[in-house]
Parts: C-alpha cells; sequence; structure tokens
C-alpha cells in the first residue's frame, strides 16, 4: 500500500493559502466537536524525520488546549508490561467532545516490535487482532479514527538525518536505532506495508502520505482532518452490523436459571466452619504462588438483589494478602466514564501480573440494567456480547483467568432477604427502592440473564451458575471453584 502514498504532482502549486483556510475551519470544527460530544482520535504513525512532531504542532496551534491532548508514545515501561497489551492505549481513549492527538500509537507494538523485538508471526498475527478489534469497537461507539502514515523514501530520510546532525541542537535527535532503521529501510519497508494492508479497514482506513515536500503534506493533512471531521459532525453514521458472537467464539453450553435446582443445596453451620477454614488456608498458598508464577487472575460476581455476593467477597477476601488483590464495587458510571467506551473503566481496573482483581457486578452491566433501563440502545445492547466476549478473550490470551459467578436465589428467599435488612438497622442501608423496582421486573432480568450466560459463556471464561439460597453452600462452592480452576492453571504453567 505504501506505493500507493497520495504524491505532490503539482510541484509549482501553492498550497500555503489553502492550508491557511483550511487551519481555520479545523478550529471551527472543534466547537461542533463538542457541541456534538464527538470523540476524535487523531494518530500519526511513520518513517523517522517523516514530520510527524511538526505537523502535529501546526495541528494543535489552531485548537483549544482545553479540549484535547497529545501522546507521545514510547516503548512499555516494566510496569506497563505486566497489564494485557491494548490496556496502556486504552487508557488514553478521549472523552466524548474532546480530541487525543497520537505521537505514534499502539502500531508500535506491530510493525515496529515484529522487526525490532523479534516477536513470532503468530503474536504478531494475534496483535493486529487486537488493533482491529480495539479500533472497530470504539468506531462502533461513534469515535472517530484518523490514521496517518508518513512515508519518505531512503534517500530523503538519509537527508534529513544529515541535516539534523548538522546542527548542535537537533544532532540528538538522531540515534543509532534511526541509522539501523535506515540502513534497514527495504526490510521495515515490507514489514510497515504489510501492516498497513492489514489493518486498513472501512472503518478507519489509513491515509499515507508523501511527506517531501512539506507544503503539500501539511495541506494533505489538514485537507482529510476537516473533511473526515466535517463528515463526522454533519452525517448521521451508519449502523453497524451486529455479529451474533456464538458465529465467533466457542461456547459453554450451561442451563437457563429455570432449569437449576436450588433444592437440597444447604450446608450445615459445623461443616461450613470446617470447610471454609480448609479453603481459606488453600486459597492463601494459592495466592502465593500466583504472585510468584505472575500469573493475573479477575474474578467477576453478579447475581440476583440479596443473592449474597458482598458476604461471598469478603470470605474469600479473608484469605488473600491485601497488598496482591483489589476489589472493586461498580456502580452507576460517573460523567468521566459515561463519555468514554463503556469498557474503558474495567480496563483501567485490570490486575497486573500476579494480582487479583475481584469485580463485585462488572461489564455485564450493559446488557442487563442498561438494556432492561433502556440507558443504552438496544442497538448498542445487542452489540454488547461480542464486544464482552473480545474482552474477555483478549485478557485469558494474555495470561489472566478469568472467573465468572452469577449467584443465583428465587424470588421467595428474596423476599425473605430483602425484609430481614429492612427489619434490622444495621442493614437497612442495603436495600433501596430500585432493589424493590427490579424485584417487580424479576422476568425481564431472568431473560436477559439467560441471554447473556448462553451468549457470552465461553469455553475460556465460562459461566459458573451458583445455587446461593444457602449462603453457606454457595460460599463453599464459589471457594472451590476458584482452587480448582488456579491449580489447573498452575498446572499448565509448570
Amino acid at each position: 500500500m505504501l506505493e500507493n502514498a497520495i504524491t505532490n504532482k503539482n510541484k509549482s502549486f501553492d498550497y500555503k493559502e489553502l492550508t491557511k483556510e483550511l487551519e481555520k475551519n479545523l478550529s471551527a470544527l472543534q466547537q461542533k466537536i463538542r457541541d456534538k460530544k464527538l470523540p476524535v482520535i487523531i494518530l500519526l504513525e511513520g518513517w523517522g524525520a517523516s514530520g510527524k512532531g511538526s505537523l502535529i504542532a501546526d495541528m494543535i496551534k489552531m485548537l483549544d488546549p482545553r479540549f484535547f491532548k497529545v501522546y507521545s508514545t514510547m516503548p512499555a515501561t516494566e510496569t506497563e508490561r505486566r497489564y494485557p497489551l491494548m490496556k496502556r492505549y486504552w487508557e488514553k481513549i478521549p472523552e466524548r467532545g474532546s480530541l487525543a492527538v497520537l505521537d505514534r500509537s499502539w502500531y508500535q507494538e506491530l510493525a515496529i516490535a515484529k522487526m525490532e523485538e523479534d516477536i513470532s508471526d503468530s503474536e504478531y498475527a494475534q496483535r493486529v487482532e487486537y488493533v482491529n478489534t480495539f479500533e472497530r469497537q470504539l468506531s462502533d461507539d461513534g469515535y472517530v479514527i484518523i490514521k496517518f502514515f508518513l512515508h519518505i523514501s531512503q534517500k530523503e530520510q538519509k537527508k534529513r538525518f544529515l541535516k539534523l546532525k548538522e546542527d548542535s541542537t537537533t544532532k540528538w535527535r538522531v540515534t543509532e536505532l534511526d541509522k539501523k532503521r535506515n540502513k534497514n529501510y527495504d526490510a521495515y519497508y515490507k514489514q510497515f506495508d504489510d501492516m498497513i494492508t492489514k489493518t486498513n479497514t472501512p472503518h478507519c482506513p489509513w491515509k499515507i502520505i508523501d511527506t517531501t515536500d512539506r507544503a503539500f503534506t501539511r495541506f494533505q493533512v489538514f485537507n482529510i482532518l476537516v473533511s473526515q471531521i466535517t463528515n463526522a459532525v454533519n452525517i448521521e453514521k451508519p449502523a453497524p452490523v451486529i455479529e451474533e458472537s456464538a458465529h465467533i467464539f466457542k461456547l459453554a453450553a450451561k442451563p437457563k436459571l429455570a432449569d437449576v435446582s436450588l433444592e437440597n443445596k444447604t450446608m450445615q453451620p459445623t461443616k461450613y466452619d470446617d470447610e471454609l477454614k480448609k479453603a481459606r488456608k488453600e486459597l492463601a498458598k494459592l495466592h502465593g504462588k500466583i504472585y510468584k508464577k505472575k500469573l493475573p487472575v479477575v474474578m467477576v460476581f453478579e447475581g440476583w438483589d440479596a443473592a449474597g455476593k458482598g458476604g461471598a467477597i469478603k470470605r474469600i477476601s479473608y484469605a488473600l494478602d491485601p497488598r496482591g488483590y483489589e476489589a472493586v464495587p461498580i456502580a452507576a458510571p460517573d460523567k468521566h466514564e459515561l463519555n468514554r467506551h463503556y469498557l474503558w473503566r474495567f480496563w483501567n481496573k485490570l490486575p497486573k501480573t500476579g494480582h487479583i482483581t475481584i469485580f463485585d457486578r462488572s461489564w455485564y452491566g450493559r446488557v442487563m440494567v442498561e438494556r432492561i433501563e433502556g440507558f443504552t440502545s438496544e442497538e448498542r445492547c445487542a452489540m454488547a456480547y461480542r464486544e464482552i466476549n473480545e474482552f474477555e478473550q483478549e485478557l485469558t490470551k494474555e495470561g489472566i483467568v478469568v472467573l465468572k459467578f452469577w449467584l443465583h436465589i428465587d424470588k421467595d428467599e428474596q423476599l425473605k432477604r430483602f425484609n430481614e435488612r429492612m427489619n434490622t438497622p444495621e442493614k437497612r442501608w442495603k436495600i433501596t427502592d430500585e432493589d424493590w423496582r427490579n424485584r417487580e421486573k424479576w422476568d425481564a432480568y431472568e431473560k436477559a440473564v439467560d441471554e447473556m450466560i448462553a451468549k457470552t459463556s465461553t469455553v475460556d471464561a465460562p459461566w459458573n451458575i451458583i445455587e446461593a439460597n444457602s449462603k453457606l453452600y454457595a460460599r463453599i462452592k464459589i471457594m472451590n471453584i476458584i482452587i480448582d480452576r488456579l491449580n489447573e492453571q498452575l498446572k499448565k504453567m509448570k
């Protein structure tokens, strides 16, 4: 694709006046971006000395600095390497109504990594999939992503490097790595071309510009920015195609809630005490082992109101080293979370290697409360099954153990617990008007949960339906599932 770069075919044309007009248009468009609550990502990739820095400087001069942020992507730090590959890029997505400008981006994890980090072909292919998924998810959520690759010839790059080295104030910018890349230009060219071809998608196409002529380059970049942002502001985006997750992911069949028997799932207090003591001891040992093996773990707790999620989490946490886990209660999103893709706040809470994150409610709110209460459009809720499966698949491929629990009780047991909370002063804070309203929609929620489990119980991240009419029985079952799953994963790592 690099051979198709946009080039200056009219050498005598003066682009400066046209560019000035485009600069004014870009400045005016920023207010429209804010009015339409449009999130925009502009990223610049390309050869060393191709002009990324100067273009960004020209671009931001026309923008209100309160509503954009520039990121310069550096190699991942040791801490960043302890998280899934794409986490640091999810953290940088802008709020609706603002812009993020990236001097290099997630594409440094593709071609450059293939050339310089010696990643395998399969790892490279996996990263391409991560990037395409990331961009599609953002695009489906209304993000505008404009991608530039700035292209120059080997000869032009060498000429610019020599010019930089002649000046004492700029010679530091030419590194030994730059020289190596110029010397091996053809190999890098081939890898860049492959990367661009595999990530040139309909929702996020590349704009490849030959930057030999700087005035022409500035005109083209500003022209593309103004054109694409104007279209996004003025033209209603067509609805994306919703793909059924069953066609993409290997699913682990689970029963409907109505078919899960809650009878005889009880435990005597004396047996519970013995089992709890044994499970805590084993879980404490496993926590030390996963820390040594740098195995990250995510636990997701969902269930009916008053099903016992908090009590189960509390018993698990008693067994864990407080320095190695975090329990994250998920409430209604705040304004900063609402203004981004809904998965953003969950990417921000993932554990680093050797640590555990326990989610008390999770990303599954998108296909339950948001769907039933009408907080999110039916279209976006329907797309969430695939997005959630992609999210969890990415976590498991990056080595994270994902454990998901649905705590199931019947309506009579829920009513009993609601009344107990109402009649116990120290527990009254746990019951709200919303809990009673949700109870009235039990059938709608049950239907939604059945669909959620059917579409998101994958082989690598299956749902565990926990019979929770007996809190004692449920807690021990949950802890034993965790112990068995961690032991199974640790055996694979030997």
